[in-house]
């Protein structure tokens, strides 16, 4: 054969395999579009850096952050702030706790949740297991230490006061701060009120036997989450759903691979190398429990209109809001 006709053959054979190609797409799932630009991302998150925040810590050393067009970095000031910098389109998407939304919308600031990190509430009451402490109405006349009259800690025993009809009257309710291992290992208190990822794994190590109360086996509520807003949702919904499955993408990765993440972490947590491995991979372990679900990230309604039942009990609301415009599944299913 010639050499111009094998050329044309090999030409002819390229063509049939792009058009293959191309025709092999499925039309339910088109080709990802890539933005034609990074947009620098602060992120604000609620917290001390932490290895709790593994899974973003995955999402942008992996890349799946940038590959969505992000350039992402984290901001540990308080959720409030962040509510506020994202309410008012400062900021377009922070991780914050489902009674912040609501309470945002309340005062009218159009925030919505977008996404579900935690599927079940974190918070839980820890006690010595020599108290005998291990349901809620052991609590009755005991003195119960909380970092304060504010956020996550007091709205989970609030619920679970409630869910089991018990007047907050009936116990001795003590502002404590964030010293709430301490406290118990001193007998400073008989119980106190912690995430249960963190506290209860810092005690065992110290080598207290630990009772739990589960906020989330008494009462679903909505716990963390990704928020963005109302003006970002409408005018660039793709732009909302590529951070979505970044951050999806990185929580999946840190549950299959807990000890990349952890080792991924290390350089985003200044002295996670100085701290005990083993109670950070116990957090880590522990956390991943409160993350799994089928689809993750997906949005339970009934646990956002449970925490609007309890906000309206403490008053915390005086009226209720529209639940429903105040998260979207739309990214998440």
């Amino acid at each position: 054969m010639k050499t111009n006709q094998i050329l044309a053959v090999i030409v002819l054979l390229a063509l049939v395999v792009l058009v293959a190609a191309c025709n092999g797409q499925s039309e339910t799932e088109p080709a990802t579009v890539l933005p034609e630009k990074i947009l620098p991302v602060m992120l604000p998150v609620g917290y001390i850096p932490n290895i709790q925040f593994a899974p973003l810590y995955v999402a942008v050393e992996k890349g799946y952050f940038a590959e969505a067009g992000f350039e992402v970095t984290f901001d540990y000031r308080f959720e409030t702030d962040g509510v506020a910098l994202v309410g008012q389109e400062t900021l377009p998407f922070a991780v914050v706790s489902g009674e912040q939304v609501l309470l945002a919308r309340a005062q009218g600031v159009p925030v919505v949740y977008v996404a579900a990190w935690f599927q079940d509430f974190p918070v839980g009451i820890a006690a010595k297991a020599e108290s005998g402490i291990t349901e809620p109405q052991d609590l009755i006349g005991k003195r119960v230490g909380l970092p304060g009259l504010y956020g996550a800690n007091w709205i989970g025993l609030r619920a679970l006061l409630g869910a089991e009809g018990i007047d907050p009257a009936d116990l001795t309710i003590d502002s404590i701060g964030f010293n709430q291992a301490e406290a118990l290992a001193a007998d400073q208190e008989d119980a106190v009120v912690v995430y249960l990822t963190n506290e209860p794994v810092q005690l065992r190590a110290q080598g207290f036997e630990i009772s739990e109360i589960r906020v989330a086996d008494y009462v679903q509520l909505t716990a963390n989450g990704i928020i963005t807003n109302e003006a970002l949702l409408a005018e660039d919904p793709e732009m909302v759903q590529r951070f979505v499955n970044a951050f999806l993408h990185g929580l999946a990765d840190t549950i299959a691979d807990p000890e990349e993440a952890y080792q991924i972490s290390l350089k985003f947590v200044d002295g996670l190398d100085q701290a005990d491995k083993s109670i950070q991979m116990e957090v880590l372990r522990l956390s991943i429990d409160y993350w799994q679900a089928e689809p993750l990230g997906v949005i339970n309604p009934d646990a956002w209109q449970n925490m609007q039942d309890v906000l309206l009990a403490m008053g915390l609301l005086t009226e209720p809001v529209e639940v429903d415009q105040a998260y979207t599944r739309e990214f998440t299913e």
